[in-house]
């Protein structure tokens, strides 16, 4: 009797998509928010570039926290167990999102409003740092030999998925009168995180531990062998490809800040459109993104990862010219077309970049590597992108190209990282087979 298959793979992976869209879209509606309403509630100031600057510099201070969440949950991860960092994680981020849909504004407690909210932020960005790290491993460690990119394509999924989920949120919100969403609307989203917190646990509770995990600790016992803590460890033998897997990992981070983030600042204030119009771009965007994904993960296993990622890095180069020239005519379809080009790009880059960094490190260390690289990248690129961004839009008023070309800069660098790994790869497969 042929035995059935085990169901573990298809859960692991549905649990990570889970996960990340939870924690993703706790982390999107706090940086919808900071473009949106953060300025104005918790850093009021006659001049609206501060505001926006200062809103915008709380989201990036989530980004700094990440690397602490990528050290201090990918030693659970890799010494106690993927699944529990995960339970950790997702708690933590569903409980201060419902904290920050409760804090008091600046007009109600004055100082200290923003002062809480940059520590709710820090604590956010700590858990975001251990979550994504273990769901691609749980999902790319389960995966039938061979599929690893795929399925861990699938924690990759979770981002747009969480960005439609916000976008929906704040895309009701803001129909309401000025006032009531000042007041108590923007609230809705975050409070709306604690059903989606239960959902999330329930999901991830009921998937095993990584099978490759529980080898490798096995081994470990086995052979008696003391384990220094894994950053250490990273950092004195794998250096090397942790440098080249954050510089690979920036067109995913930062792409997807500049598209779904910077340009909803960009587009109501130097182009001056609703921001009903945007979010409802960029609505439409997230879906095409979502549905790209998958598809992308699906070519790099016919074409090759290495291949599939150094052709659409270069495709994502020459993104922005027309992505600015369609956004410039302020029609929503040509909004969504001239996105969508730029974002289906970086989509399916980010699709595939998580399994195939993933792959560049051994099973002991392999949690705190990626976390080290994914935040680090983030911590840099995404958290400094929509001030860059802002500044060169303010710095240039009226003309887009300085924009466009830092884009394309974002996908060099992860272009030549790429490149740098698959030769660094294929260099110690031979050393090995020596």
């Amino acid at each position: 009797m042929k035995p059935t298959a085990s169901p573990q793979p298809r859960r692991a992976a549905a649990a990570a998509f889970i996960g990340t869209m939870i924690e993703w879209y706790d982390f999107y509606i706090y940086a919808t928010a900071a473009a949106l309403v953060f300025g104005a509630l918790f850093f009021p100031s006659d001049n609206s570039l501060f505001s926006t600057m200062a809103a915008f510099g709380t989201f990036a201070v989530g980004f700094f926290a990440r690397p602490l969440g990528g050290i201090v949950f990918g030693h659970v991860g890799d010494r106690i167990g993927r699944k529990k960092s995960l339970v950790i994680t997702l708690l933590m981020m569903g409980i201060v999102t419902v904290g920050i849909g409760l804090l008091p504004t600046y007009a109600q407690i004055g100082a200290t409003a923003p002062v809480l909210l940059i520590l709710l932020r820090i604590v956010q960005g700590i858990a975001v740092g251990g979550e994504w790290g273990g769901a691609v491993l749980m999902a790319g460690e389960h995966a039938p030999k061979g599929r690893r990119n795929f399925f861990a394509s699938f924690a990759q999924l979770g981002s747009p998925a969480g960005l439609i989920l916000s976008l929906l949120a704040f895309g009701a919100v803001t129909r309401l009168p000025e006032a009531d969403l000042m007041s108590w609307g923007w609230r809705v989203p975050f409070l709306a995180s604690a059903l989606l917190l239960l959902v999330g646990l329930a999901i991830r509770l009921g998937v095993n531990e990584s099978p490759e995990f529980i080898a490798s600790r096995e081994q470990a016992e086995k052979a008696r062998r003391k384990e220094q803590a894994p950053v250490f460890e990273v950092l004195r033998t794998a250096w090397r490809p942790l440098l080249l897997c954050i510089g690979a990992n920036t067109l995913g981070i930062a792409g997807v800040y500049f598209t779904n983030t910077f340009m909803i600042s960009y587009t109501t204030q130097q182009l001056h459109l609703e921001r009903s119009l945007i979010l409802e771009c960029l609505f439409f965007v997230a879906i095409i993104q979502f549905c790209v994904q998958p598809l992308a993960a699906w070519l790099s296993e016919k074409m090759g990862a290495t291949r599939f990622l150094a052709l659409v890095a270069l495709l994502a180069m020459a993104s922005p010219y027309p992505m600015f020239v369609l956004v410039s005519s302020g029609q929503g379809p040509l909004i969504v077309l001239g996105i969508a080009l730029a974002a289906a790009c970086m989509a399916s880059f980010y699709a595939v970049i998580a399994g195939y960094v993933s792959g560049m490190f051994e099973t002991r260390v392999r949690y705190t590597a990626i976390s080290l690289a994914y935040q680090i990248c983030g911590a840099i690129a995404g958290g400094l992108t929509p001030l860059i961004g802002t500044w060169l839009a303010h710095t240039f008023t009226g003309q887009w190209w300085p924009m466009a070309v830092f884009y394309t800069l974002i996908a060099t660098v992860s272009l030549v990282c790429v490149l740098a790994l698959a030769r660094q790869y294929a260099r110690s497969q031979r050393l090995e087979l020596a």
